[in-house]
Order: structure tokens, then C-alpha cells, then sequence
């Protein structure tokens, strides 16, 4: 078994701010030299998540930040908003949604649904520069 490791960054526009990365992961598989095995996904920061979904600007841009609002509305995470940023609710958004997402690759390409893509999902309040790390397990 090999491992292959690899980041990207990402500007974002801030809050759920969601971005089709399926393509910059899919191009990591490849350079790997990778064939089958399994990849990982992961950002390392506390505002923002990833996961797999339909990237499909309805679903995206509409009703996700309103299930979001639903489920973490701005301004539950009072105790840390006291701390000095007003992003509490962006921290307990990411804690929902998570900041990693594991995949099968075979054939040297991720091994998604017919409708998924790889979403990467800016929480924080305002625009960031983001990492994004790929680790892939494979032969």
C-alpha cells in the first residue's frame, strides 16, 4: 500500500459560500498514480465543512443555508460570539456538517454517485483563504 498526500487552498466569499472541489480532488487521485483504495478529505479549520452532495444551485444556494439557519440559527453560539467574534453559529454549523469526508477511488477516480460532487462549505462570516488536504490509501 502507498500513500499519497496532498492540499490546495481556496478563497472563499464567506458565509455558505459552497464550492464544487470534486474536480481538484479527482485531479489529486489521479497524480497519485493511485488506482484503488480509499481517500480522505479534510480541512483543517473550525468554520467550515465538507461533504458529498448535488451541487445544484438550488439545493446549494438556497435551500442549504436556509436548513442550516433552521437547524443553527445566527446567534446560538452566544458563548462564543462573547469571546469576540460574532461566529459562534458558524462553529456549531461546521460541528453538524464535519470537516472531513471519506471516499472509495477506483480506476484511479474518486467513486462518487451518479449526482454527487465534493462540496466544500464556508461557514465563517467572512471570506478566508482555506486549506483542503486529500490523503489517499491505495496500490
Amino acid at each position: 500500500m502507498a500513500v499519497h498526500r496532498q492540499t490546495f487552498s481556496i478563497k472563499t466569499k464567506g458565509e455558505v459560500h459552497v464550492i464544487d472541489i470534486s474536480d481538484r480532488v479527482s485531479k489529486v487521485v489521479r497524480d497519485s498514480g493511485l488506482r484503488e483504495g480509499i481517500g480522505c478529505i479534510f480541512t483543517p479549520h473550525t468554520t467550515c465543512a465538507i461533504v458529498a452532495n448535488e451541487f445544484e444551485p438550488g439545493l446549494m444556494e438556497t435551500d442549504l443555508p436556509a436548513a442550516l439557519e433552521r437547524i443553527v440559527p445566527k446567534g446560538s453560539g452566544r458563548g462564543h460570539d462573547h469571546a469576540g467574534e460574532a461566529n459562534g453559529h458558524s462553529h456549531l454549523r461546521a460541528a453538524v456538517l464535519g470537516p472531513s469526508l471519506a471516499f472509495p477511488f477506483s480506476d484511479g477516480r474518486p467513486a462518487l454517485g451518479t449526482w454527487q460532487q465534493i462540496v466544500f462549505v464556508e461557514l465563517d462570516t467572512q471570506p478566508r483563504t482555506r486549506e483542503v488536504v486529500v490523503q489517499l490509501v491505495g496500490e
